[in-house]
């Protein structure tokens, strides 16, 4: 079930609510996001296919991530 489903998302004519729900929205996308690229690189990826699958470069993908995914791995 997608989230939109589980929990309808407001409209623009309650802005409270739906900028509420843009910043919960990016939250989970940041989480997503992270724990994608952690996946990916302990499966191997490279970071020019990490960039890549991000619309990024691998430069930027690696800025943004290295340090994460390192202390990920304990």
């Amino acid at each position: 079930m997608r989230v939109a489903e589980m929990h309808p998302l407001p409209g623009p004519e309650d802005p409270e609510a739906a900028l509420a729900a843009v910043v919960a929205l990016r939250r989970l996308a940041g989480r997503l996001e992270s724990e994608a690229v952690g996946e990916a690189i302990a499966q191997g990826w490279t970071w020019a296919q990490v960039g890549e699958a991000l619309g990024i470069s691998a430069q930027a993908a690696h800025k943004k991530f290295a340090s994460e995914v390192r202390a990920r791995r304990g």
